[in-house]
């Protein structure tokens, strides 16, 4: 595959979790678990939640499990898999899906920071100001494919040992044997100017919500108001607060050793919390996750 560190790298091999072969039957059977309570709490919820009040949680629940989907697999298939194998187009498809999922959330989440703004500061507009279109799905598509694109200026030589579970651009970055100073440019620009974009809309909308429900004279409406919100906050901030950290912090392309905590933590313990954040405080969802915990 490669004879030295001039070879080009048509092929890679994931070593993310196999530096610990000893362990490798409880991380599948933690990585299973992980997968299959993601599958099933947030299809249950895509499958319950019809009303329009719902359709940004009822999407946001699908792309949580496509990029659980895009992941876990993965993972489960090289704990046990000889050779751990990836090819380069893999890991740009790979990267594309985790991509599209993570920029589609960060728009459905403003999109419902949004929607609360809306339904709390001028009810009686919300079905004039509200769109059913999803533009998140075009947004979502159109950022990892500028990524992916710029990926084919690449090529890569140093290494075909990558150290992390899944396919993600910071460490294709690290085996590239030409300068990849125009993709972290692009990634600074695009990435950046999404999470600006979107975390600027939901504190602006935040403030307007808060502003709205110190108003309110009534106790009642106060607390329901705050608990409406409660959960989507929650989310916003361990979401927008991970990405942040992974892509936008300070030599983030050269520092390796905090990348596989990091995307643990917004590609599968994220879509693993959302269902249950989600309910905590919101009846509808309460009763659709009993009904999907008796069919089980």
């Amino acid at each position: 595959m490669t004879e030295d560190n001039h070879s080009l790298t048509t092929q890679f091999i994931l070593i993310g979790f196999t530096n610990h072969p000893e362990l490798k039957t409880l991380l599948f059977q933690v990585f299973f678990t992980i997968y299959l309570i993601t599958m099933v709490g947030n299809l249950g919820l895509v499958h319950r939640l019809h009303t329009p009040m719902y359709i940004f949680l009822g999407n946001l629940a699908l792309m949580d499990s496509f990029c659980s989907s895009a992941i876990t697999p993965k993972i489960l298939e090289n704990l046990f898999s000889k050779d751990r194998m990836i090819s380069l187009y893999e890991c740009m498809a790979q990267f594309y899906c985790l991509c599209l999922a993570e920029t589609t959330d960060c728009f459905l989440l403003a999109a419902m920071a949004y929607d609360r703004y809306v339904a709390i500061c001028k009810p009686l507009q919300y079905h004039t100001m509200m769109s059913k279109k999803l533009w998140a799905y075009i947004a979502g598509n159109i950022h990892p494919t500028i990524h992916v694109g710029f990926l084919f200026r690449l090529t890569f030589c140093n290494s075909y040992q990558i150290s992390h579970f899944l396919c993600d651009v910071l460490p294709l970055y690290r085996h590239s044997c030409v300068d990849p100073y125009i993709n972290e440019l692009m990634i600074f620009i695009f990435a950046g100017s999404v999470l600006v974009f979107t975390i600027t809309t939901v504190i602006i909308s935040y403030l307007f919500i808060l502003f709205t429900i110190f108003k309110m004279k009534s106790k009642e409406g106060k607390g329901k108001g705050l608990s409406t919100c409660a959960s989507h906050f929650v989310s916003v901030s361990i979401f927008y607060g991970s990405l942040l950290f992974m892509y936008v912090r300070p030599n983030s392309v050269n520092d390796e050793d905090k990348d596989i905590p990091v995307a643990i933590f917004y590609t599968l313990v994220i879509p693993l919390l959302n269902p249950f954040i989600y309910s905590l405080r919101n009846k509808e969802v309460i009763n659709a996750m009993k009904k999907i915990m008796k069919n089980l």
